[in-house]
């Protein structure tokens, strides 16, 4: 795999802390609004292309509000485990007695965001999972080869709900037994008409990452783009 070289940081952006980072799907995004993206995540990450901290994310939140150095930091960004509260595990894996019980760290790590101050986003995919559905975003809004609806709840900030289009077709792939030729890719899973690797990174805009792992964890960046544009844009409007 070639690694990729980590973007330099530009201390002239306002900062933004990207919690349980993975491989940096939402921190291009965030990047690519306007911001420096530093990230937080239990594994290393190679191919993670800002400054990275390997933690645990929920204690390195905790240091940096202990120390005061969240101050450094504009805004937060999480994607916690999702498995807790995806449709997958609360639907198909509950229902044949598949899987493993996930812990939920939703909870604690909202009381942190809050006691930190500072505005955030907590990503989830569409499931059980205790967040607000503040925003609702899928990859039809952008163009993109993937449908990836995820839910973003938005704490001390709030924005406009984007019109949701009507999706062009099937997601290609077996579903229940029959196969489904569409226009977008499943980036999850394998086998089964699942997308291949090139297909995942060509439909999400993901070039800095051939890790299958890593690509299926992923939001597209042009969510986060989006969602950090606006949030930029309101910080702006309130400062003139």
């Amino acid at each position: 795999m070639t690694q990729p070289t980590p973007i330099r940081r530009d201390h002239s952006r306002p900062r933004l802390l990207d919690l349980f980072s993975c491989a940096g799907g939402a921190a291009m995004g965030y990047h690519r609004a306007g911001f420096e993206v530093t990230g937080v995540d239990i594994v290393d990450r190679p191919n993670y292309p800002f400054a990275f901290h390997r933690a645990d994310a929920l204690e390195y939140l905790a240091s940096l509000i202990t120390s005061g150095e969240i101050e450094h930091y504009a805004a937060a960004h999480a994607s916690p485990p999702c498995q807790a509260g995806c449709a997958l595990t609360i639907g198909t894996n509950a229902s044949r007695g598949w899987g493993r019980q996930h812990a939920q760290l939703i909870p604690e790590l909202r009381a942190l965001l809050d006691s930190s101050g500072l505005p955030y986003v907590i990503e989830q995919p569409n499931g059980k999972a205790p967040v607000r559905r503040d925003l609702w975003l899928c990859g039809e809004m952008f163009g993109l080869g993937v449908l990836r609806h995820r839910n973003f709840e938005l704490g001390g900030w709030t924005t406009n709900q984007p019109q949701h289009p009507r999706h062009r077709g099937y997601v290609r792939g077996y579903r229940h037994g029959v196969y489904r030729d569409g226009p977008y890719v499943a980036a999850y899973g394998a086998g089964g008409g699942k997308a291949t690797v090139p297909e995942m990174q060509q439909a999400m805009g993901i070039t800095w990452t051939d890790a299958r792992e890593e690509l299926t964890e992923a939001i597209p960046p042009a969510y986060t783009q989006w969602i950090g544009t606006q949030f930029l844009t309101l910080e702006r409007s309130a400062a003139a």
